[in-house]
């Protein structure tokens, strides 16, 4: 279904990414339609896959994950399969918590979460270099988390 996303879409999409826990009816307030148009509408967005699920956004440090670090890598073999199994074996380790194919020197690019550096280096050392396939990698551990968004800006339609 593709959805053509007007002013009110994008209304109630940015009262949404702020706080998703507001109800149908205060969000219809604030965009000063009905409750019934408001509710058809957020449920086009979520049937459109422009809104994939809803979430409660925790502190990772308040968690006890106090380090994150980006970890670079690169495949031996560059299969599809090869690539699909690397990734379905990724997407089932939960420490990784972002990952991405990327162009330049490296295929992928990892976001990983750990307790502290101990923890982070046997996961390495147990975890991570032991992936089928798994090449080369490099981590770059955060030093400071500067900037960390949720919410999208959305672009404005093109006339």
């Amino acid at each position: 279904m593709k959805l053509v996303l007007d002013d009110k879409y994008k209304q109630i999409l940015e009262i949404l990414q702020q706080d998703c826990t507001q109800t149908v009816k205060e969000i219809a307030l604030k965009i000063d339609l009905s409750f019934t148009a408001t509710y058809e509408r957020i449920k086009n967005l979520e049937e459109a896959g422009v809104i994939k699920k809803y979430v409660a956004i925790t502190d990772r440090e308040k968690l006890g994950l106090s380090l994150a670090a980006y970890c670079n890598i690169n495949l031996k073999e560059q299969s599809k399969a090869a690539i699909l199994d690397f990734e379905k074996t990724v997407s089932e380790i939960p420490e990784i918590v972002e990952m991405n194919s990327v162009s330049g020197a490296y295929d992928y690019m990892l976001k990983i979460v750990a307790p502290d550096i101990r923890n982070y280096n046997d996961f390495v050392i147990n975890i991570l270099s032991n992936i089928p396939n798994m090449g080369q990698y490099h981590s770059s551990i955060v030093l400071k988390e500067v900037k960390n968004e949720t919410a999208f800006k959305i672009p404005k339609q093109e006339s």
